[in-house]
């Protein structure tokens, strides 16, 4: 049995982008938020870093703005940028506003370096617990909203969408379906990270909200810009914990197995090269030296510098038996974050009526072919808002909601989803990870689509196994658009076409075509 509800609003997500959006929205109307785990559970949570605002008396917004084209190598969309960097002060004084407590010098906020930033630029509180902070004053700010209710452990089925109009979806509370009916929906589910077998991203991140836009006719955009953050820890049987781009900012140096520091023969900015460089010099040097890691060296540091400006990763570490100011870390690259999204403009609208999407799981092509360090939180708090302010505009012209969709209910064995989930995973790694090339693409793309073609004309009602059905949709995308990319530019390298090639210029949609894909 299913049970119907209404609401002017539906965010799917809880991360900056949907929190933002909510905030914007309560003001219009009633507002559900839907997340499949706690409302915390999300990238944002997990952001060390920080976030990138041109805010110090050194920068300035035009200096972001060229930084952050210049990152993107060339397929930027200009528009999107400029209003990331010149709405982004705005936004981030709201947050302080709010209550938010970044670190300061003094009585002046600090400033720190990332690579790729020519500027001191990135934000931090406590430490590196950035996200966390953020998240806490967005939370705060949304409770404090009476027309605004969170529904946790709420997982997103599917769109319900109509003659290319968005009515809602359908919610999945325990083992009950929820048909949730909405004037407008926004997603805002994040990454996609968890496609890979290593990665920095929470268990949530299983690219929902990008699945279920492209099973209901949304475009998907520069899928192939998968970016990997090249110092994750390395360790048998522990996590790949994020190891965060401010390390290397402040000082930390990169050595091969052997002890030998490595960067400065793969480029001449070293450790602050942009990340997709750095996590091909890791592991060109692990090919060369035949080993599964190198090592994060910041054992010249002073060593109270390092435990009050990092605090969660010097304790994070310790409890996997590191101590970070006295040894040296072994890392190797892992997924990070997707480029690549629900295709948007600067406004969040998809090509759905009714249907917007915010953040990580939206492209506008503000990060093009590669993501500056620590523009996401960003993106997540200029984009919500905006997301949400076209939101409310649409929603006051928005005609009668639909009341229809019917399904019938699948199930696959739970033994068989875990090896086809683990299968993926491992294809993805090893096939579709930092440096790829059309045979390895194409392997890849043969073990996905059997499991693709077996999961996605079915309905479910289990989340692990809806899970696997929207990391396969992703995993083809991401297979589908790198193979289609005969050229290497930013994060999308390929060593049977090394150069940018005539055409590099054009972006890549995909989307639904009957029950196949179409790349155009």
């Amino acid at each position: 049995m299913s049970e119907k509800i209404y609401t002017d609003y539906l965010i799917i997500g809880s991360g900056v982008a949907g929190l933002r959006a909510a905030i914007e929205l309560g003001s219009h109307g009633n507002v559900l938020v839907a997340t499949k785990d706690l409302p915390t559970e999300s990238s944002t949570e997990y952001a060390q870093g920080g976030v990138a605002v041109a805010l110090s008396d050194e920068d300035e917004i035009g200096i972001h703005f060229e930084d952050t084209i210049k990152a993107g190598d060339g397929l930027c969309n200009e528009e999107a940028v400029k209003i990331l960097v010149s709405e982004g002060p705005e936004r981030i004084m709201e947050l302080i506003n709010w209550g938010a407590e970044f670190d300061k010098e003094g009585s002046k906020l600090a400033f720190t370096l990332e690579a790729a930033h020519s500027r001191k630029r990135i934000l931090h509180a406590h430490g590196d617990s950035t996200g966390r902070e953020i998240e806490r004053v967005l939370i705060n700010k949304v409770s404090s909203l009476e027309r605004v209710t969170k529904a946790s452990f709420t997982m997103a089925v599917d769109l319900i969408v109509e003659e290319g109009r968005c009515y809602g979806a359908l919610l999945l509370k325990g083992d009950k379906i929820i048909k949730c009916f909405s004037k407008v929906t926004v997603l805002a589910t994040g990454g996609a990270g968890q496609v890979y077998a290593r990665t920095t991203n929470p268990k949530v991140c299983t690219g929902d909200g990008m699945a279920m836009a492209f099973r209901a006719g949304a475009y998907l955009k520069d899928m192939e810009f998968v970016q990997f953050h090249p110092t994750a820890l390395y360790a048998p049987g522990i996590p790949a914990f994020l190891l965060s781009e401010a390390l290397r900012g402040e000082g930390a140096r990169l050595r091969n197995i052997n002890g030998e520091l490595f960067m400065k023969n793969y480029h001449h900015l070293g450790e602050l090269a942009p990340r997709d460089v750095v996590s091909r010099s890791i592991i060109s040097e692990m090919v060369k030296t035949k080993s599964t890691h190198v090592y994060l060296d910041m054992t010249h540091l002073d060593e109270n510098f390092i435990k009050k400006r990092f605090p969660s990763i010097y304790s994070t570490c310790l409890r996997f038996n590191f101590d970070i100011t006295k040894q040296w870390i072994p890392v190797s690259p892992a997924a990070h974050f997707i480029m690549g999204g629900v295709e948007t403009d600067v406004w969040g609208r998809t090509n759905i009526e009714g249907l917007f999407a915010a953040g990580e799981v939206a492209c506008t092509g503000v990060h093009g072919a590669n993501r500056l360090a620590s523009n996401s939180l960003l993106e997540g708090l200029v984009y919500g808002y905006r997301a949400a302010c076209a939101a409310s505009e649409y929603a006051y012209r928005r005609q009668n909601i639909s009341n229809s969709f019917e399904s019938k209910i699948d199930s696959i064995e739970a033994s068989e989803i875990s090896k086809m989930r683990e299968e993926l995973r491992q294809t993805m790694w090893e096939k579709v990870g930092v440096i790829r090339c059309g045979k390895s693409l194409s392997q890849a793309k043969t073990k996905i689509i059997p499991i693709y073609e077996k999961m996605t004309e079915k309905f479910f009602i289990d989340p692990y196994t809806i899970e696997l059905k929207n990391m396969v949709v992703v995993g083809l995308m991401i297979t589908e658009a790198a193979l289609a990319r005969k050229n290497s530019v930013g994060a999308h390298y390929r060593t049977d076409y090394r150069e940018k090639l005539p055409g590099w210029e054009k972006h890549l949609r995909i989307r639904k075509k009957d029950t196949t894909v179409e790349v155009f």
